[in-house]
């Protein structure tokens, strides 16, 4: 499961998994031990807190999946960056994004063809739970959620 894990982002690991019912929970936490903070550049080794965070992801065998990460904040250490603190950032997601890239263009793909709303119930059944006016969003920037 480590390696799949890895496809998404190599400075992730596989922690463990749960399935219940119609859902697929894959947990995963960083291994880097240094972030960079994406507002200056600076590294930081001074972590602040910690948080779940979960990202719909594309369905596995039928099953809607959710990624769990162990979320850290960092202190940044520049003095001369306006944030304090700052989140992890992980490649296959946008920040305080709640799906994955692959899975955004998924769903932008599948309303290429239809409306919003028959697309939201089609994908709503087979791969995750997204809205109409989430969908409508996400063609309007042309890009990910």
């Amino acid at each position: 499961m480590d390696e799949i894990v890895k496809m998404l982002d190599e400075n992730i690991t596989y922690v463990s998994h749960e399935i219940q019912d119609e859902r697929i929970y894959i947990y995963v936490k960083s291994i880097l031990e240094e972030v960079v903070c994406p507002y200056c550049g600076q590294s930081s080794i001074w972590e602040h807190s910690r948080y779940s965070k979960s990202l719909q992801d594309l369905p596995i065998q039928g099953k809607k999946v959710t990624i769990v990460i162990d979320n850290r904040k960092f202190f940044c250490k520049n003095s001369g960056c306006g944030h304090k603190t700052f989140a992890e950032v992980f490649k296959f997601a946008e920040r305080k994004a709640t799906m994955t890239n692959r899975l955004c263009e998924e769903i932008l793909n599948t309303s290429l063809n239809q409306s919003s709303l028959s697309a939201s119930k089609h994908l709503r059944r087979n791969t995750c739970n997204v809205g109409k006016s989430t969908i409508c969003t996400m063609i309007k920037k042309g890009r990910r959620n």
